[in-house]
């Protein structure tokens, strides 16, 4: 059962892309570019209207005999500062061609000794090369040091806000392709990008979506789209909804008809690896040639593991001499002698030196949150009527981006042999979901039960074994309610396996189904619903109480399922759940990214969303910080202040319970 959700994440992506056929003329390309383009853009999130001063500023210099290495930082977005190195011949007589190199998950970032050779080969080759820090990697990292990783709950801070971590990668890319244009010694009209693994990806998005760009060299990163299904993949990699509007082929052909070398490892992970790189370029080869330009992309693959290995780097000189020097026939070309220099003395800043302006990568997702949430709290109503018009376009907007959410279907349920017990007796069961999946159920509910019998929904991320033993469930049992408890789609019994990547536990399942165009906290809507629909047909059940309860981090889910469905559910607790999604730092170990719905803030934070139960009985109990420390009574309600303004505007101030530190067993009462 682990693999179901799995299958049904490839089942959807092969569905969306069904039928894609390759352009058969170029007029057909230049039509699917024009919407291709656009919706790139969107999915990678915002840009600035106009570009910042770039503000550049060489901090030291490194003198070799055969060429020079520059320390310097300049500015891409305001406040948001690039650290790189510039490696130049040490004469330079003319305006030179140069590359600009993006590093991928080294353990050094731009200063890697493996990013360093590359950088150093082409500058004694002639090149001027500019290395840069991606966001939030090498300097750009809130502690810098070997090993560092920008992804994971780190870089998902920016998904709320509805940016993305490889949409700041390639904006960032654009302005060091705009800085090279201000050097004396580069020729803007002979540019280059290469990079591997991350910085492959880098290097492929970018080639597409900048066209001063003239030699695309993505290494050991090319693969497709529906292949990345199958693995673990950055958060910088990921593209989300990419798979409703096109696949990697046509980001490729995007390139043409500039130069494109795909380099492969035979030895690479199963999305990198040489045959299904292979799909990609065939398809753009396609487009190549409806340019005429076939000879302008080219595909090696060479015997090795994940890497950007000599043989690689030399390959990628060959191709870099013809296409920007005219020099050459494309063929490998030997790389001069490499010294890499020391980690330190390629360094723009020294321990403790970086400025308190620098803006890192959680501090601009804070920025960038704050502004959408002062946008939000500016819709605080007066009076019943205003909140009405605003709550159905808060709905509106919540539905189109937690992506499509079918409708219910008709309930299949197939119940197991019922286990006695003197405190509780437990049914286990099973229900249809959709497509292929099933939800694992358990009710729970007292021997001797009440005639009429109140319902609780209770949920817990880490599925239903965990709700069953959870405090407030059995408190809800030992009151007389029956407690029913789910695993939904890739949770508990029905978690993928190894999900867990660094301190996220559900990081592959989560990035999956982004990639489809339909978050995970979307999807679940879909379970809940089923459960929903078959415990109100069940006979001795009290229609006017139906709780849905968010234990933990399922409080967020437990306000999001309130607010989208709101005909059965007639009171909603959110236990010890987070009280926003607006954070200067990462995200505590443990946060499930499956709740960081890119461009939720669009439509509001946390207490924005629970004022949509507005005005049914809530009760938000025990909030947490997303630094993961519990507020105080004093701070959990100015919190929630704009929840409590619009259940005031409601005149139904009673209906909302916000504490700082309740009791389980108070809970059953105040349901």
């Amino acid at each position: 059962m682990t693999d179901a959700f799995s299958e049904f994440i490839l089942a959807q992506a092969k569905a969306l892309r069904q039928g894609d056929e390759p352009p058969e003329t170029r007029g057909e390309w230049e039509r699917r570019r024009a919407t291709l383009l656009p919706n790139m853009f969107s999915a990678m999130g915002p840009t600035p209207d106009k570009p910042c001063p770039l503000e550049p500023k060489v901090v030291g210099v490194i003198k070799r005999a055969s060429y020079h290495i520059e320390r310097l930082v300049f500015q891409s977005r305001p406040d948001v500062w690039v650290t790189a190195n510039l490696y130049k011949p040490a004469e330079v007589k003319e305006k030179l061609p140069a590359i600009l190199v993006v590093h991928g998950h080294w353990r050094g970032a731009r200063r890697d000794p493996v990013v360093q050779a590359r950088c150093l080969g082409l500058a004694q080759l002639g090149f001027v090369v500019l290395a840069v820090d991606a966001f939030g990697a090498g300097e750009r990292f809130t502690q810098p040091a070997l090993g560092t990783y920008h992804g994971a709950l780190y870089g998902s801070t920016l998904w709320p806000a509805g940016h993305t971590l490889l949409g700041l990668q390639v904006y960032d890319n654009r302005r060091a392709v705009d800085y090279l244009a201000t050097r004396d010694e580069v020729d803007e009209k002979r540019i280059g990008i290469t990079g591997a693994s991350g910085g492959g990806n880098q290097s492929m998005y970018a080639g597409a979506l900048d066209s001063r760009i003239q030699a695309v060299v993505p290494v050991c990163s090319v693969g497709n789209f529906q292949a990345y299904l199958k693995a673990a993949c950055c958060v910088c990699e990921v593209l989300p909804g990419a798979l409703r509007f096109t696949e990697e082929g046509d980001v490729l052909g995007l390139v043409a008809p500039r130069a494109l070398l795909v380099i492969n490892a035979s030895r690479d992970a199963y999305q990198f690896s040489p045959k299904q790189a292979e799909v990609s370029v065939d398809r753009a080869k396609r487009v190549y040639g409806l340019y005429a330009v076939r000879d302008k992309i080219q595909h090696v693959v060479f015997e090795s593991g994940h890497d950007y290995s000599k043989p690689m780097r030399e390959a990628m000189y060959g191709w870099m001499a013809k296409w920007l020097k005219n020099q050459g026939d494309g063929s490998p070309i030997t790389e001069p002698e490499i010294k890499p220099e020391s980690s330190d003395d390629l360094a723009c800043f020294g321990e403790g030196e970086r400025p308190e302006t620098f803006t890192l990568l959680p501090q601009y997702a804070a920025r960038e949150a704050a502004s959408l949430v002062n946008r939000a709290n500016q819709l605080a109503p007066k009076h019943a009527e205003d909140w009405e018009s605003t709550a159905a376009f808060a709905r509106g907007e919540l539905r189109k981006l937690l992506g499509d959410i079918p409708k219910s279907t008709r309930p299949v349920v197939r119940l197991d042999k019922t286990i006695p017990g003197d405190e509780v007796v437990t049914t286990n069961g099973r229900i249809n979901g959709e497509s292929d999946l099933f939800i694992n159920f358990s009710l729970l509910e007292r021997p001797k039960r009440p005639e009429i019998q109140p319902v609780a929904l209770a949920l817990h991320l880490d599925g239903r074994m965990k709700a069953m033993q959870h405090p407030v469930t059995v408190e809800l049992v030992k009151k007389g309610w029956l407690v029913a408890t789910a695993d939904l789609r890739a949770m508990g019994s029905q978690r993928p396996e190894g999900d867990i990547v660094r301190t996220a536990p559900d990081h592959n399942s989560t990035e999956h189904a982004l990639w489809i165009g339909r978050p995970l906290l979307g999807q679940w809507l879909f379970d809940i619903q089923q459960m929903l629909d078959w415990l109100s047909q069940q006979p001795n059940r009290d229609p006017k109480r139906y709780a849905l309860v968010g234990l933990d981090q399922a409080g967020t889910l437990a306000l999001t399922a309130s607010a989208l469905l709101p005909e059965r559910i007639t009171s909603v607790l959110a236990w010890n759940s987070l009280s926003s999604f607006v954070t200067d730092r990462s995200y505590a170990d443990g946060t499930r990214m499956s709740l960081l719905a890119p461009g939720i803030l669009k439509v509001g934070d946390i207490p924005h969303l629970a004022a949509l139960t507005a005005p049914k009985r809530l009760i938000i109990a025990n909030c947490v910080h997303p630094n993961g420390q519990r507020l105080g009574e004093r701070q959990a309600r100015a919190a929630m202040s704009f929840t409590a303004v619009v259940y005031k505007a409601l005149k139904s101030p009673e209906r909302l319970s916000v504490f700082g530190d309740a009791r389980a067993e108070d809970m059953p009462a105040l349901l």
